[in-house]
């Protein structure tokens, strides 16, 4: 896509200007400011445009000026890039060396290519602009379009009809009857003042039936005077949305008034006022998408204190919570059994008999619908028309990802609605998710760091905040809007890790290739050929099931590609003609050692590689990566030695290596009569070290260290773990799978930590972890397999974890444990797993009013009684905020 390009060269030409800004001058450098300019601009105009509604025409002819916008800053990238290198290994540091590795010719044409196409975006901003105003001098100010809007495909609202039951059969969605008896619940009961109720869940995920099946509930019909169903149609208009909902009122009233369409927007809100004075109200707007939208037709809703409520569906959390600060309802996927029901209702009708053998085959069917509605409803009409045997459903279980994409109206098309209502700076990040594959889950570090790595992260000018943290923002927001789904957080909400529907990862691919912004690879066949119209992509995911096919693809691929994702490739030669790759991420296994070609790819920045062999020292030659990942496979045993020469990377921000990997401290080298040594400033995060590593040499030339996980693999109690230094770290994680007796005495822990996890058999005393009490800022604190022995835990009243909110003890052998609720006056979570001789949770627990939850996996029954005694206790105190969950050992909540 166009931005993705431009924002990705904006990045390049600043990361030239701040490695070393004295060393490019004259014409070179005039050339280079003029290029960043333009890509400025046109990035503005991107944004800017992108915000406004088009017609078919004007979206035709962006679409065309779009393309020529991609390939010239991608063509500028390239010329910049290539020669980048050359220019900071040159032999001279003169003046004169800018101008002899930076071509002048080759760098004059890409400039004055993307100065033609800024001409043609100045062009088109001002005809644009011209045909807004018009169009604006014709129509009322109230009566702008706000935003674009969608709509759910599971029985669509007909624009003729207010009637949203008006054929049952096809809002036919199993599993929604815990979530209609909430629904009716808040419509029903308290406050009488004016409450505005809201539904958020991915789009076709049942939010208008849901919202449906309420607003004919047979209570919400007597409850209510007046029921009023407005949809926001994709041109909303304020205006549109006051007559529907007159013409509604008008129907319930029975008063069939001569409309004056007329009148102005503000006249028809007076008129919509004026019916339902004093009558208890029920409105439900379905489908709205924005903020401004929602402020817009607010002050139409009166409050007059008689339990009137409006029922707000949308697809993005963010606009519910504008909307109501309250937790909105969130629709959750169907599971199996609910999915099964729902397809073979919709196929046979709730009345007809299903064929017995066609039950196996149709929850495999519904299983790879993964829990979505709408999808389930695609096949169910597809499977319809065909003939009810064995076999023929037993091929639409083989081919559902074709037939899903043979109706693009009915699926890809409303998800679609989401992705393009995207802010633009949000767009690369959500396509990007398709360099993953099916059920893919991806950790939250990981993603961030490759969102970087690719360019796709921009901080503005003044901003003090890190590239980490608006990248975190950026997940966040297409999360809200639920493009992407969360599979996993941490206590304290913050995202571990995130996973894309099925159905909605073929639209992302989709798009994606449309775009050209990346080519995934996903044939399964021995013999491939790469499309001729990919060439010029710079993007590529390798998916295949063969590594031949992998290999055979790679050397297909453009030299230009600069990210290549591939989970099947063997590392050849070949790999060193990508010059300007700048991800280059292998998760498949098998390589014994290190293939040196990598170290050549000097613009990398970002890593990642499985092999069982330590890194060479030539590593340090690539000078632009900022996350290295070097793993190895599961059955080699032999730790790594980092190579010395790792210290010259000063740009790297995250290092994980495998399990205990040694790291020394780096040379002192004697310069200009001084001792110096080099530093890792950048590097925030350092996972797999070994414990002999763990010394001040080390952690002294890495102070802005964050996060760290260490491995201890000895007996030997000879040792320290020096953390002083780390004085921003926040995160530390040890693990041990020695068989030994170790004292916490040995850690010399920051006050800056703010989680601890502790595992392995370490066999600390209890009384050393009472010590911990000691870290201030400490809020979460794991204690895993063993990590500590004895039978019992007693903590005395001056023993204060003041500040900690989550407790994890999991596989711990303790009995007896005795504590006050001063111990922990702020908890939140207390979680116990496998603490199968432990008699009971401290009773004093029950004066411990922030407690939000107590889980229990697999412990005694008299465990889960004193649990559920304080859950009891705290209600009958008038707390109804703690709640208990109980799991047997196969991870299955238990209901008792």
């Amino acid at each position: 896509m166009a931005y993705g390009s431009v924002l990705s060269l904006l990045q390049t030409l600043e990361l030239l200007q701040q490695t070393n800004p004295k060393l490019i001058r004259g014409q070179t450098a005039e050339m280079l400011d003029s290029l960043h300019a333009t890509a400025e601009y046109i990035k503005n105009v991107l944004e800017d445009t992108s915000k406004i509604r088009r017609s078919d025409d004007d979206a035709e002819n962006i679409k065309s000026l779009e393309e020529k916008i991609r390939v010239a800053a991608s063509d500028a990238e390239d010329v910049v890039e290539r020669n980048y290198h050359q220019f900071f290994i040159g032999l001279s540091w003169k003046l004169g060396a800018a101008r002899k590795t930076f071509p002048d010719k080759d760098l004059k044409t890409v400039v004055e290519k993307m100065v033609t196409t800024k001409k043609q975006v100045m062009e088109l901003v001002s005809c644009f602009s011209s045909s807004t105003h018009d169009a604006d001098a014709d129509a009322d100010d109230d009566d702008q379009i706000l935003e674009l809007s969608g709509d759910s495909i599971l029985g669509k609202l007909s624009s003729t009809s207010n009637n949203p039951m008006a054929n049952p059969e096809e809002t036919i969605v199993q599993g929604l009857d815990d979530d209609l008896k909430k629904i009716v619940k808040r419509l029903t009961g308290p406050p009488s003042d004016l409450d505005i109720v809201t539904i958020s869940g991915m789009g076709g995920i049942g939010k208008t039936t849901l919202a449906r099946k309420a607003h004919d509930h047979p209570e919400i019909r007597y409850h209510f005077d007046i029921h009023v169903w407005v949809t926001i149609s994709q041109e909303f208009r304020p205006r549109n949305v006051l007559l529907d909902a007159l013409h509604c009122i008008s129907k319930k009233i029975n008063i069939v008034d001569e409309i004056d369409y007329k009148k102005k927007n503000n006249e028809l809100a007076d008129l919509v006022q004026k019916k339902i004075k004093g009558r208890r109200y029920l409105f439900v707007v379905d489908d709205i998408w924005s903020m401004d939208v929602w402020d817009n037709i607010r002050g139409m809703f009166p409050d007059y204190n008689n339990g009137s409520r409006i029922l707000l569906t949308t697809r993005e959390t963010d606009v519910a919570m504008h909307a109501n600060t309250s937790i909105p309802h969130e629709m959750n996927l169907l599971n199996l059994d609910n999915s099964w029901e729902l397809l073979r209702d919709k196929v046979f009708g709730k009345k007809h008999v299903h064929p017995p053998e066609l039950e196996g085959i149709g929850k495999k069917i519904v299983e790879k619908c993964q829990g979505l509605p709408l999808t389930i409803s695609v096949i169910a009409g597809h499977l319809s028309k065909m003939a009810r045997t064995l076999q023929s459903w037993k091929d639409v279980a083989q081919t559902l990802d074709q037939i899903v994409v043979r109706h693009p109206d009915k699926c890809l098309g409303v998800l679609g609605l989401s992705y393009h209502h995207l802010p633009i700076h949000l767009k690369p990040c959500f396509l990007s998710m398709g360099n993953f594959p099916e059920d893919f889950h991806i950790e939250t570090w990981r993603l961030i760091q490759l969102w970087i790595a690719e360019g796709f992260i921009r901080t503005s000018g003044g901003c003090k905040r890190t590239l980490e943290e608006v990248a975190v923002d950026y997940l966040e927001d297409l999360i809200s809007r639920n493009l992407i789904l969360v599979s996993k957080r941490r206590f304290n909400g913050e995202i571990k890790a995130c996973v894309m529907h099925d159905l909605m990862r073929e639209f992302c691919l989709k798009e994606a290739n449309a775009t050209k912004f990346m080519h995934v690879e996903r044939t399964q066949g021995l013999v491939h050929t790469l499309p001729a119209q990919n060439y010029d992509v710079r993007r590529f995911s390798l998916q295949t099931q063969y590594s031949y096919v992998a290999n055979n693809c790679c050397k297909q691929l453009p030299h230009v590609a600069r990210s290549i994702y591939s989970f099947r490739l063997v590392v050849g030669p070949s790999i060193a003609r990508f010059n300007l790759l700048r991800v280059l991420a292998i998760f498949n296994r098998g390589f014994s050692s290190f293939p040196l070609e990598i170290t050549k790819l000097f613009q990398l920045r970002y890593l990642a590689i499985i092999c069982d062999s330590s890194l060479p020292s030539s590593i340090s030659g690539l000078q632009n990566l900022q996350t290295l990942i070097h793993d190895k496979s599961f059955f080699y045993r032999e730790s790594y030695h980092a190579p010395m020469d790792i210290w010259m990377m000063k740009n790297l921000r995250h290092i994980h290596f495998h399990r205990a990997s040694y790291l020394t401290g780096p040379r002192r080298e004697y310069i200009q009569n001084k001792y110096r040594v080099s530093r890792m400033l950048n590097l925030e995060e350092l996972s797999g070290l070994c414990a002999t590593s763990c010394k001040n040499e080390v952690f002294s030339c890495t102070p802005n260290l964050k996060r760290l996980i260490v491995w201890v693999t000895y007996v030997s109690t000879d040792y320290l773990i020096d953390m002083s230094s780390l004085r921003k770290l926040e995160a530390l994680k040890c693990f041990k799978k020695a068989f030994s007796k170790d004292s916490i005495k040995r850690f010399c822990f920051p006050t800056s930590l703010k989680r601890l996890t502790l595992a392995g058999r370490f066999h600390f005393p209890w009384e050393d972890i009472s010590t911990l009490v000691m870290l201030p800022n400490l809020e979460e604190l794991k204690l895993k397999y063993h990590a500590v022995s004895g039978t019992e835990w007693r903590l005395s009243d001056e023993k204060r974890f003041q500040s900690l909110k989550l407790l994890l003890l999991n596989e711990l052998d303790f009995q007896i444990w005795e504590a006050t609720c001063d111990s922990f006056p702020n908890l939140k979570r207390l979680t116990l797993k496998n603490c199968k001789n432990l008699k009971e949770i401290p009773t004093d627990f029950v004066e411990i009013f922030t407690l939000e939850s107590i889980e229990l996996h697999d412990c005694d029954a008299a465990v889960r009684n004193s649990a559920k005694e304080i859950e009891q206790e705290q209600q009958d105190m008038g707390n109804s905020s703690l709640k208990v969950y109980i799991f047997n050992s196969r991870g299955k909540q238990l209901l008792d």
